[in-house]
């Protein structure tokens, strides 16, 4: 059923939530359109709890733009989790990513990272998140990478999000680490923060490119973001242990992947983080155990359970 079904990757805009609804659904479908929640308040607030009046949430009508005919609703995160459950019908499977938060009955298919607490016979648990990266991603953006990415060697991207109060580090943790890498690299060093890196941090970190061997790219930066190119064209990948998208797109590749801000890591992402090292798919920077360069591929794996799960629906 879901080979010939269209897919509409449901979310709030937020780049970690649209890029694993368009991750599963590029997987799951063999269309994809991505729809970018106007959600009404109060519903933009609250649980996916159908409250009185709850069919009108969502703006323009998302029922009749989608229920023209049989589809798959992949939503991710707490405003899509309501649009996928008003969807679900005869006409409309759905699909949400992320624990909703509420009993997973309400959709035909739960998928949560295993740190999550939920499960359930509709619930498929995965290692981190869900995300594009496969041989063929790496090679489309190896082959049209800015000469300056593509053609200079052994290049290691740090990768640069933000604190969090689950992984609270600061500037002099990036700083070290860059030293560490200068020390320890013989290439290039290429600096890619994110919207959640501290504005100020940029201007700091921007000093170091007079010497030659670092560059960065900032996020106010007015050029193209060499992140998905850092992935397919590095020889080694150092980045924050803030977020579990950057963690698990880097561990996607068969790159080594070194993380940083271990000192004081509590919370979702150690979880995650821990379970990445137990199975050496990364290590604390610095560090000299072993690696085991396996890509994390759940994505696929994901895509192929939730395929036949609503098969047997038919």
């Amino acid at each position: 059923m879901s080979q010939t079904l269209p897919c509409f990757a449901l979310h709030d805009g937020r780049a970690g939530n649209a890029r694993q609804a368009e991750a599963l659904a590029h997987w799951v479908g063999n269309t994809v359109s991505s729809i970018t929640l106007r959600t009404a308040a109060p519903w933009r607030w609250l649980a996916p709890r159908v409250w009185p009046g709850a069919q009108h949430a969502f703006r323009p009508d998302l029922a009749g733009t989608l229920t023209e005919k049989p589809c798959i609703a992949i939503g991710c995160g707490r405003q899509a989790a309501l649009a996928t459950r008003l969807l679900r019908s005869d006409r409309v499977r759905s699909i949400q990513i992320l624990d909703p938060r509420i009993d997973a009955r309400h959709w035909d298919v739960v998928v949560v990272p295993a740190h999550d607490r939920l499960r359930g016979e509709n619930v498929i648990v995965m290692q981190g998140s869900l995300n594009a990266i496969d041989d063929a991603w790496l090679q489309r953006y190896r082959d049209c990478a800015p000469v300056d990415i593509r053609a200079v060697g052994p290049l290691c991207a740090v990768l640069v999000g933000g604190p969090t109060a689950d992984t609270p580090y600061d500037l002099e943790a990036v700083l070290d680490a860059i030293a560490q890498v200068r020390a320890s690299f013989d290439g290039l060093i290429y600096v890619c923060t994110s919207s959640r890196t501290p504005a100020d941090w940029s201007a700091t970190i921007r000093s170091l490119t007079s010497q030659g061997d670092v560059r960065l790219w900032s996020f106010d930066d007015e050029r193209t973001n060499p992140y998905p190119f850092l992935l397919a064209c590095s020889t080694r990948i150092v980045c924050t242990a803030d977020s579990v998208n950057m963690l698990s797109e880097s561990c996607a590749t068969a790159l080594p992947v070194e993380y940083v801000g271990a000192a004081r890591m509590r919370g979702r992402v150690a979880k995650f983080v821990r379970t990445l090292e137990d199975a050496k798919r990364v290590r604390a920077l610095g560090s000299v155990d072993a690696l085991q360069l396996t890509p994390l591929r759940e994505s696929q794996r994901v895509a192929g359970d939730i395929s036949q799960r609503l098969n047997a629906l038919k």
